[in-house]
């Protein structure tokens, strides 16, 4: 199996519901970050990526026919040279109301996980993304106007270095009707999922935290 969708998009831009609706529409398993979490080969994978190590997509990907969210999006430009056949799928949302999630969310996340009781191989991961995502994605700065200006350089990147014909900008509010004629499949009968809420997100490592 190889990557026939890679996802540019950072996390908190719908990529949970994008990817209900990718396996739904038959471009699954679709890799997440809840795949590195659940999926045992997954962690060593990512540890050499974000060591800088050079690595085998092919492998890394094995056994999943779409991408979506972080880690993946860290490195969206390895993975549209390692699959060049693969279309490319940004979800995107408003810069402000992205800063409102990523900071209540992935943000809260790192700036407490030292003192969040995990199971010693999550924290091993986490460990690994935040040197991917928080020092070398964000530059160090999660800070609202770090993060923010992380994300801006990410969707120009995207825009002036993917063909028009092989990207697709896409929301989830935008439903299934783009999607599918990008993808050239048919529309479900069935409404557009939707995923990954706060508490949804949050569920993931045994409850939101009190401190902020």
């Amino acid at each position: 199996m190889t990557l026939k969708i890679v996802g540019s998009g950072f996390g908190r831009t719908g990529t949970m519901s994008t990817k209900i609706a990718l396996e739904q529409l038959g471009f699954g398993p679709c890799h997440h970050m809840i795949e590195v979490m659940g999926n045992t080969a997954q962690p060593s994978h990512w540890r050499a990526i974000a060591a800088g190590q050079v690595v085998d997509w092919a492998e890394v990907f094995d056994g999943y026919c779409s991408q979506l969210d972080f880690p993946g999006a860290a490195v969206w430009p390895h993975l549209v040279t390692a699959f060049p056949d693969a279309k490319v799928i940004h979800t995107e949302r408003p810069e402000d109301e992205w800063w409102a999630s990523f900071n209540a969310t992935i943000g809260r996340f790192f700036r407490n996980r030292e003192n969040i009781l995990l199971p010693p191989e999550v924290t091993a991961i986490f460990e690994t993304m935040d040197n991917l995502l928080i020092q070398q994605t964000f530059a160090g700065r999660p800070d609202r106007e770090g993060a923010i200006a992380a994300y801006r350089r990410n969707n120009q990147k995207v825009r002036e270095t993917v063909p028009a014909e092989q990207l697709l900008v896409f929301m989830p509010s935008d439903g299934w009707d783009p999607l599918c004629r990008f993808l050239g499949v048919p529309v479900p009968a069935t409404p557009f999922p939707r995923s990954n809420a706060r508490d949804e997100f949050w569920a993931l490592f045994g409850g939101e935290p009190a401190v902020a």
